[in-house]
């Protein structure tokens, strides 16, 4: 008897030796993993940051290109730095709440019908597309076919393309992760379907959709492709987006880095440092604003 329960202990030990040992290895390869994932990215950040503080300043930050060659020193990205902000955010405008009322038909309404199967199809071929395939669709129909000028609202229409689909799939993730007893507490109650949507799948939904709209506002903030063809290229500050060519600051890197001075080299690196603090502060706004009005905080 005493032999039988010294081996049992032994299997037990052997066997709870072997689980460690490969909890040890689990662990030991997701560190490896994560260190070879950021190693990268701490490489480009610290590249951009070094490169890009020689003109990131407050002349870079106020001025534009207007009347000076790409070999002058001096000179700043403000127009471009206009033009970004609001052509991200009428890309923002369009494709946010198409995002979302798509989400929410696709996850509350048409969960097995041929509709939502179609759309969803469509969704799916959308976010395959290609950056510079929207810019030349924006071209042929918006500034060919309907004889429209380049301006900030074209660039903002080929950004919509690219940024729709993204947010159709991150709020329809969302929306399936909200629990169902809530919405059938809501139903129990009487409530109707649209408010229990907007009242209680929503706002439950809210910090996982702003995560995704975040990530599609990142995405299509850097294009340079489709801009390069619907918005063209200007040094003079234009705060129009619906009429005249408008700056950008991935068509403003672009530009200043296919010259090989020094001085337009180190505002291509200002450019890229600005673009990435644009978007950093836009998710911590972003983050701030769903941290406001999560259900728990109201």
């Amino acid at each position: 008897m005493t032999s039988l329960s010294g081996t049992k202990s032994s299997t037990l030990a052997s066997v709870s030796a072997g689980r460690k040992a490969k909890d040890r290895a689990a662990k030991a390869f997701v560190y490896v993993a994560f260190l070879l994932a950021v190693i990268p990215l701490v490489s480009v950040l610290w590249t951009v940051i070094s490169n890009g503080a020689k003109r990131f300043d407050g002349v870079f930050l106020t001025h534009s290109m207007n009347g000076l060659a790409s070999k002058d020193a001096g000179g700043g990205a403000y127009h471009a730095i206009i033009g970004t902000l609001e052509q991200v955010g009428l890309t923002t405008l369009i494709s946010v709440p198409l995002g979302v009322l798509t989400a929410v038909y696709l996850v509350e309404y048409a969960r097995n019908g041929r509709l939502g199967r179609t759309i969803s199809f469509f969704v799916d071929v959308m976010t395959g597309i290609p950056s510079i395939v929207s810019g030349l669709f924006v071209l042929a129909f918006w500034l060919l076919a309907l004889g429209m000028d380049f301006s900030g609202f074209a660039g903002a229409l080929s950004l919509t393309i690219l940024m729709l689909p993204t947010v159709v799939r991150a709020t329809e993730e969302m929306l399936k992760l909200v629990p169902g007893d809530l919405k059938e507490a809501a139903y129990a109650l009487g409530v109707p379907r649209w408010r229990t949507i907007m009242f209680v799948v929503l706002p439950t939904a809210l910090p996982g959709i702003v995560s995704g709209v975040m990530l599609a506002v990142a995405r299509v903030m850097g294009e340079t492709a489709p801009l390069l063809l619907t918005i063209f290229i200007t040094k003079a500050i234009n705060t129009d987006p619906f009429s005249g060519a408008q700056g950008s600051l991935p068509t403003f890197i672009w530009d200043q880095s296919t010259d090989p001075n020094t001085n337009a080299v180190d505002r291509a690196w200002a450019g890229a440092l600005v673009l990435i603090l644009l978007i950093m502060l836009l998710n911590l706004a972003a983050r701030l604003v769903a941290w406001l009005r999560r259900p728990s905080s109201r």
